[in-house]
């Protein structure tokens, strides 16, 4: 039997944070990046990343105030999509990072385009597994974010709060799923976990309000589809409800060869289905330019 490629553990400092991530496969072999979403951690790519570490060199960090990374202080960190990227930027120029495919889910889309945006001539292609860059894939479970959006109203932030509790966790894990018994207690348990340290519900309302700026920048996103025509897999849970499946396919109006992927399933789709989105990963990697 062939002996598994060990995942390392490791942490760096990118612009003043401590950043931890999950590192494997050969060193030499090409780079596929790994951004995770809300509320979750690179933990989320657990079962994914045996599938294809034999072949390509696979790098996941946690986002500052995800996972295992700093969550600085409020007041020495303005929790903005704009500010997640400046770190990731920051850590990918620390891990001398020249050329990289890019895995987005969930958060990790918005903070993938805008790196994606900032290095054209690194990107040699993305997936995207339930990562938003249109306003077609917005679902009506985005309706009280939207009136937080339009009033900035305390009231309305408070609203948002079951988003952090775990009655909303296990909604976004199970909902859509075919059978119940696939997803793993540890998943949302661990999500909670860090949920529930101090402050960390305010900086996660904070990123919610902040979210109407991606929305604001899917014209620039789309723009830099159409500019550059990178290779794109969009592998999708199609019962999810926050990002419909609409959201997959306008990807074809600017990227007509990206492959569209759909699975009999809801948002966490690595839950799920890992082996047939790391099979489809591995057949896309396979075409890409080293």
């Amino acid at each position: 039997m062939k002996e598994a490629v060990k995942i390392f553990y490791r942490k760096l400092n990118a612009a003043g944070h401590q950043l931890f991530y999950r590192e494997s496969g050969p060193i030499d072999a090409p780079v596929l990046l790994l951004l995770h979403g809300y509320p979750t951690s690179s933990h989320m790519f657990r079962n994914l990343i045996p599938i294809l570490n034999k072949q390509y060199h696979v790098i996941a960090p946690d986002l500052p105030g995800f996972g295992y990374s700093d969550a600085p202080d409020r007041k020495n960190f303005e929790y903005t999509f704009a500010n997640l990227t400046n770190v990731l930027q920051a850590f990918i120029d620390a891990l001398k990072l020249k050329r990289f495919a890019v895995y987005v889910f969930d958060y990790g889309a918005p903070t993938g385009y805008r790196l994606m945006l900032a290095n054209p001539e690194k990107i040699t292609g993305f997936i995207s597994q339930n990562g938003n860059a249109y306003t077609e894939g917005l679902g009506s479970a985005w309706d009280p974010v939207k009136k937080y959006w339009e009033s900035n109203s305390l009231e309305d932030r408070n609203a948002l709060r079951g988003f952090v509790t775990e009655e909303e966790l296990r909604f976004q894990y199970y909902t859509g799923v075919p059978d119940a018994e696939l997803i793993a207690p540890e998943t949302y348990t661990l999500d909670q976990y860090f949920l529930d340290r101090p402050d960390s519900d305010e900086k996660q309302l904070d990123l919610i309000g902040d979210y109407k700026n991606n929305i604001a920048l899917y014209p620039a996103f789309q723009e830099y589809f159409r500019k550059y025509q990178p290779p794109a897999l969009i592998v999708w849970g199609n019962k999810d409800p926050y990002f419909l499946p609409a959201g997959a396919e306008a990807y074809k109006k600017d990227l007509p060869n990206a492959r569209i992927r759909f699975y009999d399933t809801g948002h966490f789709a690595l839950e799920t289905h890992e082996e047939e989105i790391g099979n489809d990963i591995l057949e896309f990697m396979a075409g890409l330019s080293k």
